[in-house]
């Protein structure tokens, strides 16, 4: 009769061990396809990209609509273009705000050297960042 019992025992920690690898894998996968959040610091600004800085105001609604199509903007073109935040309630996102006369919502591109080559308000849909940055 033990060699009944001793069966399921010695089987209980490699289903304990299978149960616990897969959840760190399906974890794993949720994190990889999650978005990549925005740097809301500037120093990049000029480094032979372009920048695409977005002024990110946390009350307004349209500023999650916005980071969203960023998101896909930046999906399609990949490490060629960054894509910035400066928010608003931060010593480094007011500095940004202040030197380029800078609204809540409003988008800003500079050119690869950094200079400011473009702006208008926000929300642009990811095809309309692809061909703003082109």
């Amino acid at each position: 009769m033990d060699t009944q019992h001793s069966a399921p025992t010695r089987r209980m920690p490699w289903v304990a061990i299978g149960v616990v690898i897969s959840i760190v894998a399906i974890f794993g996968l949720l994190l990889m396809m999650m978005p990549k959040g925005f740097k809301a610091t500037h120093e990049q600004i000029g480094t032979g990209k372009p920048a695409v800085v977005f002024v990110y105001d946390p009350n307004l609604a349209l500023s999650n609509s916005q980071t969203e199509q960023m998101n896909e903007a930046r999906a399609h073109l990949g490490d060629k273009v960054l894509f910035l935040l400066a928010r608003t309630g931060t010593p480094e996102g007011q500095q940004l705000i202040a030197k380029y006369k800078a609204g809540p919502a409003e988008l800003l591109l500079f050119d690869p050297a950094g200079n400011l080559i473009k702006r208008q308000f926000a929300v642009s849909d990811a095809n309309q960042l692809m061909r703003w940055v082109r």
